[in-house]
């Protein structure tokens, strides 16, 4: 859009959140594109995902689809939190009023709040009560399918959920206790922590995209005998998540967990790779046979086909007995191979044998052994580079990769992080006996703002450590969580409220804040020599930022595509 054009849509300012809104949301018909905090976004006709909703309540029935779109809801709710965070980087209250705002601007639902939004972002205490009218969902419902005996909001509940989530840094948990659907006047919606939700298992079901996926989950002090019991005998590890990502990894799982193909796990290192393998196992029809894992890169090299493959008595010194190895152990059941590409190129030839005629044969014997073995493997490299790089036989690479699933890092499904956190606070409390209240707020933005190279098994440790750290009935905050070294994410600060403005020691922060500033803005000034040094620099950092697009470029510097051509040509000497 440039200056000489009308804007293409403008907010009516009757809400303090419009005019933040206004500065985010853009129409580039030339490009094809509608952008909401730099998310693409799509104008679309109501009909056709009212039909849309139709078909599938008569395909796969209404609970699945209920979930289906609650869900939808819930990750749409994340990532408006997360664009919101990552546009104005406001402070609580703000972000809070925000949600609201987004659904009526978005479409779906008039919010009128029957009582005003109570929350603490450090203790996680959190009330809130809405009518919903005009519901988009509540309407479409009844007049598809007349009365319903539960509520219809499904995308509304999922979203208010997730955003609320996102925003807490802790599951939050709406329900909808009045809907048009049902015959109600309007539509209506509790929100409140899940330690509050006593039947937060059915609520949340919706997070469940297969049975064997954990729910976040109410903290107890010690869990009762009859769930540890439970747990136990499931066989079934703690697979938390609501992401995209983490959703494609669990269908995938669920569509192969019933045959007998092999299956290769591909991430970075701590995406959770063995837990997958043993959901694998559990939900399969191995689940009661023998569970054999071996670590590739902790073997000595000289050892890899003794401990594969098993030994004879007298084979080498020291083999006084004759010994099985893991193939034999794990017979009827399933072998995990992890970190594959550690093995060397002449144990790859006999596991390629192995797999290919379902025998093995010990080291020093002559003897072959039938086996009936499950192979799942697992790399945190690319298996095709090592291939390339003449480390990996091509032929076992293409035996393992009958059914590849590629679980993603953390970084890039951080909306599965405060679910994660639920689950092993509860986890780790309960093994030290601790009673933890929570996370703080601060704490919960570090988590989100870090990168995490180590993925999940990063985030239990530092979780693990939290717990150890802090005290009975309080929160984990940063100085628990980040004390092993981890470098501190650089987070924007909240906006102190006008009480604590008065606060002596705010205003010395805010003070010190303002040196630094005046300091950078005049070393920025020094370094440029003038004014249009100064918007040479900017507009030069904002093309490196977006990787040349002029039209991102022109966003960062909430400029129109015009104003920016206009500007770069004046700097080049170039007629405007």
């Amino acid at each position: 859009m440039t200056p000489s054009q009308p804007p293409a849509f403008e907010l009516r300012a009757h809400a303090p959140e419009d005019a933040a809104l206004a500065r985010h949301l853009r129409f580039e018909p030339d490009e094809g594109q509608i952008l909401l905090f730099d998310q693409r976004m799509l104008l679309m006709h109501g009909y056709s995902l009212a039909e849309l909703r139709r078909e599938l309540i008569e395909r796969l029935g209404l609970d699945k689809t209920r979930e289906l779109f609650t869900r939808l809801g819930y990750q749409q709710g994340v990532e408006d939190s997360r664009g919101l965070r990552r546009a104005e980087g406001a402070d609580i209250p703000t972000a809070m009023s925000f949600g609201p705002r987004l659904r009526e601007v978005e479409g779906f639902v008039r919010n009128q709040a029957v009582d005003r939004m109570q929350f603490d972002a450090e203790s996680g205490a959190f009330w809130g009560d809405y009518y919903w009218q005009h519901s988009w969902e509540a309407e479409t419902h009844r007049r598809q399918f007349g009365i319903s005996g539960t509520p219809a909001c499904w995308m509304m509940v999922g979203y208010a959920c997730g955003y609320t989530t996102a925003m807490m840094g802790r599951p939050v948990i709406w329900r909808e206790t009045e809907c048009v659907a049902m015959g109600h006047a309007r539509c209506r919606v509790v929100g409140q922590p899940i330690e509050e939700c006593h039947d937060a298992d059915e609520l949340l079901r919706f997070l469940q995209v297969e049975d064997f996926v954990t729910t976040p989950r109410h903290r107890a002090t010690r869990p009762a005998q009859a769930d540890i019991a439970t747990s136990a005998d499931s066989g079934l590890p703690d697979l938390v998540g609501a992401s995209a990502g983490f959703n494609a990894v669990v269908y995938r799982l669920r569509r192969v967990a019933q045959t007998d193909a092999t299956v290769l796990f591909l991430g970075e290192s701590g995406v959770g790779k063995e837990r997958f393998t043993r959901a694998l196992r559990a939900i399969g029809p191995r689940a009661d046979k023998p569970f054999v894992s071996v670590n590739c890169a902790a073997i000595p090299q000289e050892l890899v086909e003794a401990e594969l493959f098993g030994v004879e008595k007298g084979a080498f010194t020291g083999a006084s007995a004759a010994r099985a190895g893991r193939f034999e152990r794990a017979d009827g059941g399933t072998l995990f191979l992890d970190e594959i590409s550690s093995l060397p190129m002449h144990a790859q030839g006999k596991l390629l044998r192995v797999l290919q005629e379902g025998e093995v044969e010990r080291v020093g014997d002559s003897r072959v052994r039938k086996v009936d073995v499950r192979i799942v493997a697992a790399a945190n490299c690319d298996l095709r580079a090592e291939v390339r790089a003449g480390r990996f036989r091509e032929d076992l690479f293409f035996r393992l990769n009958v059914f590849p699933i590629e679980i993603p890092p953390l970084r890039e499904r951080r909306e599965d992080i405060p679910l994660l956190v639920n689950v092993f606070l509860q986890r780790y409390a309960e093994r030290f006996g601790k009673r933890i209240a929570g996370l703080t707020r601060r704490a919960s933005d570090a988590l989100w703002s870090y990168d995490w190279p180590g993925n999940v098994r990063e985030l239990e440790n530092m979780i693990e450590r939290g717990v150890i750290l802090a005290d009975d009935d309080a929160n984990v905050d940063v100085q628990h969580l980040f004390s092993g070294g981890e470098v501190m994410p650089a987070m924007q600060s909240e906006v102190p409220d006008a009480g604590a403005a008065q606060d002596a020691s705010m205003a010395l922060a805010a003070g010190e804040a303002m040196t630094t500033l005046d300091r950078r803005l005049a070393e920025l000034l020094e370094l440029a020599g003038s004014f249009e040094g100064v918007e040479s620099l900017l507009m030069a950092h904002a093309l490196r930022q977006s990787g040349g697009n002029a039209s991102a470029a022109a966003r960062l510097l909430g400029l129109g595509r015009g104003q920016f051509e206009y500007r770069r040509k004046k700097r080049q000497g170039q007629p405007g």
